[in-house]
């Protein structure tokens, strides 16, 4: 009867106990041939995978061979076994029969198994042979933790799992920072808001596959603006003082600008500057992000023009102070006795 001639065919993509996909096909018309009604199946690299289907051989036809292969069936030849080939041995199981099983089982998927498989059997009389028209288009998809192209700090992140393929069931996702599970299960993971500092590593894991570790490229603006001094203490006359501005800063460092207390525009330019007469140096780090301005330092040059300076005072303060000195001197001397001594004609 037509009804025995039908066979049905059923594929489940099993990666764990608990996460089946089952496609359903037919046989063509004679019971010659399968027709499948998912052309394609996505799985987890390292994964196992099994393919289950049961097929029926035409009355009259004993199967001699039933085995599975990646290439397609031509005329007067056999396609090679898949348990044949050194790639799969070992990896890949036949668990089906001669009768009506024809299930095969990938022990751990790897990411060369992505390919077309197609079911064959051959019975013993002439002419009996027979491959499943279409087969199965097999994707093995890799895990990688997807992150914005550009990152401030101060922003809302959304990290991403992805995989190269669409899997037909959306198992649960495990997300780990640096080492440690976190309690976010599905495949965005949302960091608010991100510091320069976050140095932590993050992963995405899906039916025991783990993807590479990711860190943040955190931008920031310039931060721990200093001025360093060489050589340290006073110069003598005629010799210059270098100094050199550091920064930290994500992109680096853009502009460095030179300025001299009490003056209102720039001296210089660039990471260091040549100071030739005393007096309070900063300077003034930039990126595309902001600017920071350091701490200004002291530089003594014997015999400049601009008189010396003492850290915590400007050249007004020192002015103020050496006329206070001068009155009061000059007021004692007018305040004090003149003696007069007399002599003996």
């Amino acid at each position: 009867m037509k009804a025995e001639l039908l066979m049905s065919l059923r594929m489940s993509l099993t990666v764990s106990p608990l996460f089946m996909l089952f496609i359903s096909g037919a046989v063509a018309q004679d019971g010659w041939g399968v027709n499948y009604n998912s052309k394609s199946v996505c799985a987890p690299k390292g994964s196992a995978l099994t393919m289950e289907c049961t097929y029926t051989p035409p009355s009259g036809h004993s199967v001699q061979k039933a085995f599975w292969t990646k290439e397609l069936v031509t005329s007067g030849s056999e396609p090679p076994d898949l348990l044949d080939d050194p790639e799969y041995r070992g990896r890949v199981q036949y668990l089906g029969d001669e009768h009506s099983d024809c299930t095969l089982r990938f022990k751990t998927l790897r990411e060369k198994d992505q390919s077309k498989y197609y079911f064959t059997f051959i019975t013993e009389q002439p002419g009996g042979k027979y491959q499943g028209e279409g087969g199965v288009d097999l994707s093995v998809t890799d895990l990688q933790v997807e992150v914005p192209e550009r990152v401030i700090e101060g922003d809302n992140v959304t990290l991403t799992c992805k995989t190269t393929c669409s899997l037909s069931v959306r198992p649960t996702v495990t997300w780990y920072r640096s080492g440690h599970r976190l309690s976010s299960s599905t495949d965005q993971l949302h960091l608010q808001p991100v510091s320069s500092d976050n140095k932590d590593r993050y992963r995405c894991a899906l039916l025991g596959l783990r993807s590479p570790e990711v860190t943040l490229n955190v931008e920031y603006p310039p931060k721990s603006a200093s001025v360093s001094i060489s050589p340290p203490g006073e110069t003598a006359e005629g010799s210059s003082v270098t100094l050199t501005c550091s920064s930290d800063a994500n992109p680096p460092v853009q502009n460095y600008t030179w300025f001299k207390e009490g003056g209102s525009s720039p001296v210089g330019s660039g990471h260091s500057y040549r100071a030739l007469q005393s007096g309070f140096y900063y300077c003034v780090a930039q990126n595309e992000h902001g600017s920071q301005k350091s701490a200004a330092v002291t530089v003594t040059v014997k015999g400049s023009r601009n008189a010396a300076v003492y850290p915590g005072l400007g050249v007004g303060p020192c002015v103020v102070i050496g006329l206070i000195l001068w009155h009061f001197l000059t007021t004692l001397a007018r305040s004090s006795p003149v003696a007069v001594v007399k002599t003996d004609e």
